[in-house]
């Protein structure tokens, strides 16, 4: 084994670069699969009028991010763990009533602990 390598004291340094960020806000994400990778589009749901004057959501398309699985997983990891923190501190996040239009019965998909 090479010298150096499993060494535990080693560290890395990390450069973040975001001049090429762009910032967006979305209120809703659509995913869709394939074998090899996860499909996300990010978005504003827009509720807007038909012209049968009934009620309609329009879903915006913002940004598309795609990642093979092993990205998504740790993503989901991730996002987990962020959740799980912001709820021990502030409670939990009520996903909505239901009944309520374009919420989901009951209370909502629950993080594994």
């Amino acid at each position: 084994m090479a010298e150096g390598t499993n060494d535990p004291s080693r560290q890395i340094q990390l450069r973040i670069d975001e001049s090429k960020m762009n910032t967006t806000y979305a209120n809703t994400i659509r995913t869709s699969t394939t074998a090899d990778e996860v499909v996300m589009d990010f978005g504003m749901n827009l509720p807007m009028q038909t012209g049968e004057n009934q009620q309609a959501i329009m879903f915006n398309v913002g940004s598309r991010v795609i990642m093979n699985w092993a990205g998504a997983k740790r993503l989901a990891i991730s996002l987990g763990q962020v959740v799980r923190q912001y709820e021990d501190r502030n409670g939990q996040i009520q996903l909505g009533q239901p009944g309520q239009p374009g919420r989901p019965e009951g209370d909502g998909p629950k993080l594994s602990q």
